[in-house]
C-alpha cells in the first residue's frame, strides 16, 4: 500500500482507539460547573453565559435529540467525546505531515521502512494526547473545550493540507495568490467563523498559519519571518476585533440610527449593515478581478466566509426573542448582542498597560450606553470605567484586581509582604520587579507550567493547589523518589489518602523527555517547522497567560484553558520517536528493526504508561453526583418554592435537572449574581417552567440600565452626618427611624421612589436612592403561614420578624433578594442553599435538608425535623458513591461533603431532641451511600474540610448512641490525622512553615477527636453541647467561577 492509504487507515484506527476510550470513560449524566448550563441550553436551544456558544448549543442540541430526557446528556457527552476522537485524527495526520517532510527532504520515494517510522511518531505523538490529564478531561464531559480543541486540530491540519497542496502546485509551475489550492484558507477561515459559535481559543493558531502562508509564498529572510509574525498577530487581534466585536457593534449602532430616526422596525437596521457589506464585498471583487489582485480577491472570499460562520450568532438573537428559561443577557436585540459578544457582564482587565491593585481611584469615566425600551433604544445605560492617577499605572501590571471579592487583592499583599495601614490603606504599591516576579511565579510557573508537567511529567494529587509554596496539594511530581523529595519532601510520608488518591500519577517524566527529544529533532532537520510549531505552542500557552492576567487564588484549576498548547507538544512527542531511532541505530545496525524497537519502546514509555497511570481518575462512566446533587437541592424543597443560589455548581446542576431531566419544574432557582442585572430580574416577571412570575417590587423602568445599581443608607450619603440625615428623613416622613420599617414599605416607596424628597443628587447630577433604616421587620400573617406550611404545627409563630440589614450599601443583587421576600408576603417558600447570613435574616433559617427556609418562627430550632426524616429518608441520592470504584475528585468531594454535613447536622438536632432511632437512620442512610473506598471519613483537603465535617459526623453518630459507626469514623479520622501530623513533622523548615495553617488545623482537630473520644467513653456522658457544630457549609460560600475569559 502506498503512503497515503496507510496514513489515512492508521490515523482511523488511532481515531476508534481515542473514541472508544472517551465513550467508555465519558460521565455518566450531567456534570459539574458550567456543564448543567450547557446541557440545558442545547436541550431547549437557549442562552448561556456570555460570549456565548451558538455553535455548539445547536450541534449539542443534535446529539442529545436522540435521547429521552433521562439520558439527554449521553448525547451532549458522546459530541465532546467523538469531538475528541477526531481532535486525535487531525493530530496524526498533522505528525505524519511534519514527519513525512522530514523523512522525504530530499523528494525521495519514501520506503516502507520510512512509512513505518512515521506512523510510529503519529501513533505515539497522538495517544500521548489521548491520555493526556487536561484533554481526557474536557473530552468526557459537555463542556465547549473539547469541540474547541477539534476546531484547533482541523484548522491547523487544514493549513498543512494547503501547504502540501502548494507545494505540489509549485512542482507544476503553478504560482500565485489565488489558487486551487487556496481554498483552503477560505475553508479555514470559515471553519473559524464556526469555531467563534463554540471558544474563540482557536483564533490563537492564526500567528502560526500566517507563518506557514509566508514560507510557501515568499522569499524567507529573517525579517521577512519577523513581520509575518507581526503580521499574524495582528490578523488575530483585528480577528477578535473587527470580526468579532466591531461588526456587530456597527450593526447595532445601524439599528439604533435605523429605528431612532426612521423609526423603522427593530432589526432594519442591523440587516441593512450586512446588505452593505455585501455591497463592498461585490465592488471589492469587481476592483480585484479588473486589476489583477488575487491576493484582495484571496482575502475578501476568506473574510466573507469567516462571517459566514460567523452567522450562527443569528441564532442567538432569535431563540432570545423567545424568553426561553435560560436566557443570559437577554440578547433580543442588536444593542445587547454588542454587549453578550464583547462579554461586558465581566468588565475588562489590563494587559499590557494599566494600574496596580494598590491604586486608588481618582475619579469615574461614565458613558452612556443605549437600551432597548418598548419606544426605540434609550441612553438610559451606563458604563462605569475607573481613573487612576498616572503614577498608579504602567507597563506589563501583573497584580491588578482590588476588587477583592475573591481575596484576589489579600493574595498579591500576602505574596509581595504589602500591609495596610491604620486608615486601611495598602502601605506601599508593588514594585516593577514584585510584578514580573508575580507573573513568572503564579502566572507562568503556578499556573501554566504546572497544568504542563501534570500532562508530561506526573501530577501529585487532585487537591486544588491554592499556595505556591503549598508541597502538599495539587502539584507537578514525576514519581521519581529522589528529584521529587528534593522539591515537595519525602513523597514516602504523605497521609495514604494523598499515596493513594486516584490522580497521584507517576509518568516518571517521560513523555516530557521525548517532548524535548522531538522539538531538538525538528528544529535541527526542519527549523521552519519546528518555529511553525513553536508558534503554536507559545500563542496557545504562554500568549493565554499574558492575555488572562489571571489574579491569585483562582476558584478552581484553569488547566482546561492550556490545551492548545499541549496539542502543539504533543507533536514534537511524535517526532521524538524519531530521535530515540537514531539514538538506538549505531547499536541495532538495522533501520526495519530500529524502528520497531522505537515505536514499541515510545509506545510503551509514554501512551501506555500514560493510560494505564490516568484512567481511574478520568474514568466517569458511573458518576451521577451533579444531576444527584441537584435532585437532593430540588427535594428539600416544598413545593412551587423559591431557590436562591450563590455560584455555579448550585445553580447549573439545577438548571440541568429541570430544564433537561424535568425535576422539580415547579421551584423558581434564582443565581443572587445575575440579580445583579436588570435582564435577570425581569425575567423574574414571566412564567418559566411550572413555576409562576415573582414580584420583584421595582417596574423594568425603575431597574433600567443602571438605575438602582446601588442604593446607599440615608447615614452612609450623608457622610455619617446624623443631623443631616435626620433632617433628611424627616422630609421623607419618617419620624423615628430607630424603629424598624416594614421591608415593603422601605423597599417600595422609598428605596424605589424617585422623589426629590427621598433621593439625592449625585456630582454628576444623577439620582441617589436611599434606604432609610438599616432596622427592617416583614409583618406575618400567621393564618396565611399555617395553612400553606411554612411553619409547623408546633412552632411559636412570630407576628413580624425584625432584623438588621449589616450593610451601608446594597447592590442590585441585594436589594433584589430583599425585594423577592418582601413582595413574597409568605405566599412561596423561599429557600437558600446556604445559611446564608449576608442581608441579617441568617436567624430566622431552618434547614430542610441541602436548603434553608426563611420561617418567622421564634426559638428557631435550626432543623425542620420530620421534613428531614422524610425528604432525606426517601428522597436523597449520593452520586453513586455506593457503587464500589467511582472516583470522584476534590470538588465532587466537597459536595458529597455538603450532603454529609448535611445528614451530620440533621441527625444530630434529632438525636439531641429524643429522635436518636430516627438520627442513627438518617446517619447510616448517609454512610452507606458514600463507601469509604470512594469517600473517606479522614483524608486531607483544603483547610481540613473534609475532616472537620467527618467530626461532626461523629458527634452525631456518639449522641445517636451509634457507637460502631462513630468508632468507624473517629478511626479513619485518628488514622488520617496522624498520618498527617507525622508528614508535616517530617518536612523541612521552610516547606512546613507554608503548611502552617494545615497542620495547626489539623493538630486543633486531633485535639478535639480524641477530647469526643474521651467525652463519649465517659460512664456518665457530658451534655453534647460541649462540642461545637460546625456552622457553615463546606461550599459556603460557593466557589463562584470567575468571568469566563
Amino acid at each position: 500500500m502506498n503512503f497515503k492509504r496507510i496514513n489515512n487507515i492508521t490515523g482511523w484506527v488511532v481515531c476508534f482507539i481515542a473514541c472508544t476510550v472517551y465513550i467508555m470513560t465519558m460521565e455518566a449524566s450531567g456534570s459539574l460547573w458550567d456543564c448543567g448550563e450547557f446541557a440545558s441550553s442545547a436541550y431547549k436551544l437557549q442562552i448561556p453565559h456570555p460570549p456565548g456558544a451558538p455553535l455548539f448549543v445547536l450541534i449539542g442540541r443534535l446529539f442529545m435529540a436522540p435521547f429521552g430526557p433521562a439520558h439527554a446528556a449521553t448525547g451532549i457527552n458522546l459530541m465532546s467525546a467523538l469531538a475528541s476522537g477526531f481532535t486525535i485524527l487531525f493530530l496524526f495526520w498533522s505528525i505524519t505531515h511534519f514527519a513525512r517532510k522530514i523523512v522525504s527532504a530530499d523528494d525521495k520515494e519514501l520506503t516502507q521502512d520510512n512509512i513505518f517510522s512515521i506512523m510510529a511518531a503519529g501513533v505515539v505523538g497522538a495517544l500521548a494526547y489521548t491520555f493526556s490529564d487536561s484533554f481526557w478531561f474536557s473530552a468526557v464531559e459537555g463542556e465547549v473545550y473539547a469541540l474547541s480543541s477539534f476546531f484547533t486540530a482541523i484548522v491547523f491540519w487544514a493549513m498543512l493540507k494547503w501547504e502540501h497542496n502548494v507545494t505540489e502546485e509549485q512542482k507544476n509551475g503553478i504560482k500565485g495568490h489565488f489558487t486551487k489550492a487556496d481554498r483552503w484558507i477560505i475553508l479555514i477561515f470559515y471553519l473559524m467563523g464556526l469555531s467563534i459559535g463554540v471558544h474563540l481559543l482557536n483564533l490563537l493558531a492564526i500567528p502560526a498559519l500566517v507563518l506557514i502562508y509566508y514560507y510557501k509564498r515568499y522569499k524567507v529572510t529573517k525579517w521577512g519571518a519577523f513581520w509575518a509574525f507581526v503580521i499574524g498577530c495582528g490578523i488575530t487581534g483585528l480577528v477578535q476585533k473587527a470580526v468579532i466585536q466591531w461588526s456587530i457593534k456597527g450593526a447595532g449602532n445601524l439599528d439604533i440610527f435605523f429605528v431612532n430616526s426612521f423609526k423603522l422596525p427593530f432589526f432594519s437596521g442591523f440587516a441593512f449593515f450586512f446588505v452593505l457589506m455585501a455591497a463592498l464585498a461585490y465592488f471589492g471583487f469587481k476592483m480585484a478581478n479588473k486589476n489583477g489582485w488575487n491576493f484582495l480577491k484571496l482575502g475578501l472570499w476568506s473574510f466573507l466566509f469567516m462571517l459566514l460562520g460567523y452567522s450562527t450568532y443569528f441564532t442567538t438573537l432569535v431563540r432570545s426573542s423567545a424568553n426561553p428559561s435560560v436566557d443570559m443577557f437577554n440578547v433580543d436585540n442588536p444593542v445587547n448582542l454588542v454587549g453578550y459578544v464583547s462579554r461586558e457582564q465581566y468588565g475588562d482587565w489590563p494587559i499590557l498597560y494599566g494600574q496596580d491593585f494598590t491604586a486608588e481611584i481618582q475619579d469615574t469615566k461614565i458613558t452612556e450606553t443605549y437600551i432597548k425600551t418598548d419606544n426605540g433604544y434609550e441612553k438610559n445605560g451606563r458604563k462605569v470605567e475607573y481613573v487612576f492617577a498616572p503614577q498608579d499605572k504602567h507597563i506589563f501590571p501583573r497584580m491588578w484586581d482590588m476588587s477583592n471579592d475573591q481575596q484576589h487583592a489579600d493574595y498579591y499583599a500576602s505574596w509581595a509582604g504589602i500591609n495596610k495601614d491604620e486608615q486601611g490603606r495598602w502601605d506601599r504599591s508593588p514594585t516593577m520587579a514584585e510584578n514580573i516576579g508575580f507573573f513568572m511565579s503564579y502566572q507562568v510557573n503556578w499556573m501554566y507550567w504546572r497544568y504542563f508537567l501534570w500532562n508530561f511529567a506526573g501530577k501529585q494529587n487532585d487537591v486544588q493547589g491554592v499556595n505556591m509554596g503549598n508541597v502538599r496539594d495539587g502539584n507537578w511530581k514525576t514519581g521519581i523518589g529522589f528529584f521529587d523529595k528534593i522539591r515537595l519532601g519525602d513523597q514516602n510520608k504523605l497521609p495514604d489518602t494523598l499515596k493513594n488518591n486516584k490522580a497521584n500519577n507517576k509518568l516518571f517524566a517521560l513523555p516530557f523527555i521525548l517532548g524535548i527529544l522531538g522539538l531538538m529533532y525538528q528544529v535541527k532537520k526542519d527549523k521552519r517547522d519546528a518555529f511553525v510549531t513553536g508558534l503554536l505552542f507559545f500563542f496557545t500557552g504562554f500568549a493565554i497567560v499574558i492575555y488572562l492576567n489571571q489574579a491569585g487564588n483562582q476558584p478552581r484549576e484553569r488547566d482546561y484553558a492550556f490545551v492548545g498548547s499541549f496539542y502543539a507538544f504533543a507533536i514534537w512527542i511524535g517526532l521524538g520517536v524519531f530521535y530515540v531511532r537514531d539514538l538506538i541505530m549505531p547499536y541495532i545496525k538495522n533501520i526495519k528493526t530500529s524502528n520497531i524497537i522505537a515505536g514499541l519502546l515510545c509506545l510503551l514509555a509514554v501512551p501506555v504508561l500514560m493510560a494505564s497511570q490516568e484512567w481511574n481518575d478520568h474514568d466517569r462512566s458511573k458518576k451521577l453526583l451533579a444531576p444527584d446533587l441537584a435532585t437532593d437541592y430540588l427535594e428539600s424543597c416544598a413545593p412551587n418554592a423559591i431557590v436562591i443560589s450563590f455560584g455555579d455548581n448550585d445553580t447549573y446542576p439545577l438548571w440541568f435537572a429541570q430544564e433537561v431531566l424535568g425535576v422539580r419544574k415547579d421551584i423558581r432557582v434564582i443565581n443572587s449574581s445575575l440579580l445583579g442585572t436588570d435582564w435577570y430580574i425581569n425575567q423574574l416577571r414571566y412564567k418559566i417552567n411550572d413555576s409562576n412570575p415573582i414580584d420583584p417590587i421595582w417596574s423594568k423602568e425603575q431597574i433600567q440600565g443602571s438605575s438602582r445599581d446601588v442604593i446607599y443608607e440615608a447615614s452612609r450619603v450623608f457622610g455619617g452626618n446624623a443631623g443631616m440625615a435626620n433632617q433628611f428623613l424627616q422630609q421623607a416622613g419618617i419620624t423615628d427611624p430607630s424603629q424598624p420599617m416594614d421591608l415593603y414599605t422601605m423597599m417600595k416607596d422609598f428605596a424605589g421612589s424617585d422623589s426629590p424628597n427621598k433621593t439625592q443628587a449625585s456630582q454628576d447630577g444623577t439620582a441617589i436612592n436611599i434606604f432609610p433604616t438599616r432596622k427592617v421587620s416583614i409583618p406575618v400573617d400567621v393564618n396565611l403561614v399555617r395553612q400553606n406550611k411554612t411553619v409547623n404545627a408546633d412552632d411559636s409563630v412570630l407576628s413580624s420578624i425584625q432584623f438588621e440589614i449589616p450593610k451601608s450599601i446594597l447592590y442590585k443583587n441585594d436589594a433584589a433578594i430583599l425585594n423577592i421576600i418582601a413582595a413574597n408576603k409568605w405566599k412561596r417558600p423561599i429557600y437558600f442553599t446556604s445559611p446564608y447570613g449576608e442581608l441579617g435574616f441568617g436567624n430566622f433559617l431552618r434547614q430542610d435538608g441541602l436548603t434553608y427556609r426563611l420561617v418567622p418562627v421564634a426559638n428557631n430550632k435550626e432543623v425542620n425535623r420530620d421534613w428531614v426524616v422524610d425528604k432525606m429518608g426517601s428522597k436523597f441520592k449520593f452520586g453513586n458513591a455506593n457503587v464500589q470504584g467511582v472516583y470522584f475528585d476534590e470538588e465532587n468531594r466537597r459536595h458529597l461533603n455538603t450532603i454529609r454535613l448535611a445528614y451530620a447536622s440533621a441527625a444530630r438536632n434529632l438525636a439531641e431532641n429524643g429522635r436518636k432511632e430516627d438520627a442513627r437512620k438518617l446517619l447510616n442512610k448517609c454512610d452507606q451511600g458514600m463507601l469509604q473506598s470512594n469517600m473517606p471519613y479522614g483524608m486531607v483537603s483544603r483547610g481540613q474540610q473534609q475532616n472537620q465535617i467527618s467530626l461532626q459526623m461523629a458527634l452525631a453518630a456518639y449522641i445517636a448512641e451509634d457507637t460502631v459507626l462513630a468508632t468507624k469514623i473517629t478511626n479513619a479520622l485518628q488514622k488520617d490525622m496522624e498520618q498527617q501530623q507525622a508528614y508535616y513533622e517530617s518536612l523541612p523548615v521552610n516547606k512546613r512553615d507554608a503548611l502552617s495553617f494545615e497542620e495547626e488545623r489539623n493538630a486543633g482537630l486531633l485535639n478535639a477527636l480524641h477530647s469526643l473520644k474521651q467525652q463519649f467513653a465517659a460512664p456518665v456522658k457530658a451534655p453534647a453541647e460541649t462540642t461545637a457544630p460546625l456552622t457553615t457549609q463546606p461550599v459556603a460560600p460557593k466557589p463562584v467561577d470567575s468571568p469566563k475569559k
